[in-house]
């Protein structure tokens, strides 16, 4: 088999998984907090382990297959909704919530309050307050006005009632994504976030540029059936003249 039906196969096996990405990216550019993923290519001949890559190997095999995709942290727009219960973050950190599945970590700062005026998230789980050590705290609103200062700190009527559970993480920390807005974080990764402002009565916009992810999804749309007619081209007119005509001569 000519190398290049398997180069046009992993290009366009690339792009069908890229797809998979940019599609997720536009079907949340309206969901608050949501961070995009960026996707990332690599040379087929790079992941060839040291003694197989001969300069000939490296020739045949010097194609791109996709290496995976990067979560872009990059800040989305702060807009103002008006209600006292939302919260956008300006900074880098996470709100922290308890799920069912333990603990989790959110840009989404859509909350509203419960039937025993606990703060919950739009899925219904208890948005934590700040403790020693580390603890798990919902965070009850009693009755009264609410008024969130730049530090997360929240009061009631002018009265402290908590202070909001806003972690940050090192760099390089692996987050994975949960859904469209939470996000898991290794086991005691987190620290209290220093570089933070609470923003009430707005929230963040998502970090997926709908123009710039359209014209991507079309981009790759384009690409993906180039490939698709090279690997036409390699598995039925080049495999024809390699049984037909050649025989002939």
């Amino acid at each position: 088999m000519d190398s290049g039906f398997y180069s046009s196969f992993a290009g366009f096996a690339a792009r069908l998984d890229a797809l998979d990405v940019v599609a997720n990216n536009l079907a949340n550019v309206s969901t608050a907090g949501f961070k995009a993923q960026r996707e990332f290519y690599r040379s087929f001949a790079a992941w060839l382990q040291p003694s197989l890559t001969t300069p000939i190997n490296q020739a045949v095999n010097q194609y791109g297959v996709l290496g995976g995709s990067r979560l872009d942290l990059s800040q989305g727009t702060v807009t103002p909704t008006g209600s006292d219960t939302d919260f956008a973050l300006e900074g880098a950190g996470f709100f922290a919530v308890q799920t069912k599945n333990g603990l989790r970590y959110t840009r989404d700062g859509n909350f509203h309050l419960d039937s025993n005026r606990n703060l919950i998230t739009q899925q219904g789980d208890k948005v934590l307050s700040q403790q020693p050590g580390g603890r798990i705290q919902a965070i009850q609103i009693p009755s009264g006005q609410i008024s969130v200062s730049a530090d997360g700190s929240l009061s009631v009527d002018g009265a402290l009632v908590a202070k909001l559970r806003i972690e940050d993480f090192p760099a390089g920390t692996p987050l994975a994504q949960e859904g469209n807005s939470y996000f898991i974080a290794p086991p005691n990764s987190g620290k209290p976030a220093a570089n933070i402002t609470v923003r009430q009565g707005a929230l963040e916009s998502s970090n997926s540029d709908p123009v710039r992810t359209t014209v991507a999804l079309i981009d790759l749309q384009r690409t993906a059936q180039m490939m698709e007619r090279a690997l036409s081209i390699f598995n039925n007119d080049f495999n024809k003249t390699a049984a037909q005509d050649i025989a002939r001569v």
